[in-house]
């Protein structure tokens, strides 16, 4: 078989995985630095947990769980089992009622509606299996002739092929995690009693969707997420822009966009142009201007019923410039009339005032009235960064403030806000621009070369020894039988480039030579100590 893997994932290597590290160490020592927590949730959650909660889209590209590979063979031998049993128990008390309501009346009270084996038995024995097994019922009148387990098999097929759509819940009752937010709001609820708030998580886990594979976009990729829940204040989202630029400034990508706007303010436009009712249709538009341009979002809102007139209403937002006082004062003029979408600017005007007090490292903000996100669970303050200019990427992070997620599972009033680092698109564009430079692969300090099998075990010994102080060090496993395997120890110390390698052991004394300098010197075990430590 030809080796592969599917679409939209990849395999890192050790120098990549290196990396990689680095990034998330960045990010992870800033998100302490800020006060954040960590925590972990599943790969995968219930699939209630997530259904619902991104919109028509983001529902889309969740990946479902099979229940388990024997789950359809689980239901068809269950289904047969009782429905043979049925049928014998039927005939024989002479049952001829072989009407749809006969049979279920004749069911409403047998064992058919007893829960088994895990199995939700009314969604198997439903309208659709009466009608079926009526429909057979009346072909051989009470005198079947043959095997009964047979008919059962046939009625079982018939039924699957009518309802192997509404299933679902059956056959997938979990699915991978589409984000670590909506894990998160579900985490919060369950462990509400234990948490302090306002409560400051931060998660680095990898996340899954069914989309199409394409540069920076894959089916499988981490997130680094940062969030507070439990509190309301403005300052939150002062300090998650601070932290985007802390971050970005350690990495060496200077020139990052952060992009914010307010949910407030796009629903204040939806009002003030007559389409409230159009709200997510007109966000999910407006956030592909990037993507697809002014005809392309005029286009799509056609599409979902907004009107021609309405949009003439918001053209000027597919032009907006200025500096962000100056889209701030057209905003609270286009918007008057609108109460919440004043109250989304006043919350904008705050953030942006006290950023620009604060001052930022190597970031810009920018106010972008037509960021929307798409998803349906924000409801203040949202963000996106744009990579350096000249970097061809989709956005390398995001985020914003979503007031009633926890609500959705029972706690209310919790409101919260955060946001994510893109891994995979930061590691891309670090890869353009040529940022990793400093970044060195995991390797040994010191490298005991493997001549002679009668100087393993002291070779051995001294690494234990060189370990126990937090040295790296290894042996090359195999021992040299002849000058070729001699050369590729010599060539493995080389390609990895090891600093120090020691070619013999004999009585305490180490024959040492650096690889940097190419001298090489005779020395005790703590004198090597002192040299490389």
């Amino acid at each position: 078989m030809k080796p592969g893997i599917p679409k939209g994932t990849r395999d890192f290597s050790s120098t990549e995985v290196a990396k990689r590290n680095y990034i998330f160490n960045t990010i992870k020592h800033s998100f302490e630095n800020f006060g954040f927590q960590p925590i972990e949730t599943p790969s995968f959650e219930n699939s209630s947990t997530l259904m619902g909660k991104y919109g028509e889209e983001g529902d889309r590209l969740i990946f479902k769980i099979l229940n388990s590979g024997e789950f359809i063979k689980k239901i068809s031998s269950y289904f047969v089992f009782k429905t043979k049993g049925f049928i014998e128990k039927y005939i024989s008390e002479g049952n001829s009622d072989f009407t749809i309501e006969g049979i279920r009346n004749r069911q409403a009270s047998s064992y058919l509606f007893i829960a088994e084996k895990g199995i939700e038995t009314k969604k198997i024995f439903n309208d659709s299996y009466f009608e079926i097994l009526s429909s057979y019922l009346n072909r051989y009148k009470g005198k079947i002739e043959g095997s009964i387990e047979e008919i059962a098999r046939v009625v079982f097929s018939e039924w699957y092929t009518n309802n192997s759509k509404s299933l679902g819940s059956l056959i997938s009752e979990k699915a991978l995690r589409y984000d670590l937010t909506v894990p998160f709001a579900r985490y919060v609820v369950q462990h509400q009693n234990e948490i302090t708030f306002p409560f400051k998580r931060y998660q680095i886990q990898p996340v899954w969707r069914a989309d199409r594979p394409q540069k920076g976009r894959f089916r499988e990729f981490y997130q680094c997420d940062a969030d507070v829940v439990g509190s309301t204040s403005l300052w939150q989202e002062v300090e998650f822009v601070q932290l985007y630029d802390t971050v970005f400034s350690k990495l060496g990508l200077k020139g990052t966009t952060i992009k914010i706007n307010n949910r407030k303010i796009l629903s204040g436009i939806a009002e003030v142009i007559g389409a409230s009712d159009k709200l997510i249709d007109f966000t999910v538009a407006l956030d592909k201007l990037d993507k697809i341009g002014k005809d392309g979002v005029v286009k799509e809102m056609l599409e979902k019923g907004i009107s021609a007139e309405a949009i003439e209403k918001v053209d000027p937002l597919f032009n907006f410039s200025g500096s962000n006082q100056d889209k701030l004062a057209s905003l609270e003029a286009m918007l008057q009339g609108s109460e919440e979408g004043l109250q989304g600017v006043a919350d904008l005007r705050t953030v942006v005032n006290n950023v620009e007090s604060l001052g930022l490292d190597s970031a810009s903000l920018e106010l972008d009235v037509t960021l929307a996100r798409g998803l349906n669970y924000y409801t203040g303050a949202i963000y996106e960064v744009a990579a350096p200019e000249g970097v061809k990427m989709g956005s390398i992070g995001g985020g914003g403030r979503y007031d009633d997620l926890t609500g959705i599972f029972g706690l209310k009033d919790v409101s919260g806000v955060g946001i994510s680092f893109g891994l995979d698109r930061i590691y891309l564009v670090m890869e353009e621009l040529g940022l990793f430079e400093a970044v060195e692969l995991p390797k040994p300090k010191v490298l005991f070369l493997n001549f002679e099998e009668s100087e393993s075990l002291d070779k051995v010994k001294a690494i234990k020894t060189l370990r126990q102080n937090n040295i790296k060090s290894e042996m090359y496993p195999d021992v040299a039988n002849s000058n070729n395997q001699q050369k590729k120890q010599w060539k493995y110390a080389t390609n990895r480039e090891i600093e120090f390698v020691v070619t013999t052991v004999e009585n305490g004394t180490l024959v040492v030579k650096n690889m940097s300098t190419g001298e090489q010197t005779t020395c005790s075990l703590d004198e090597l100590i002192n040299k490389v430590q």
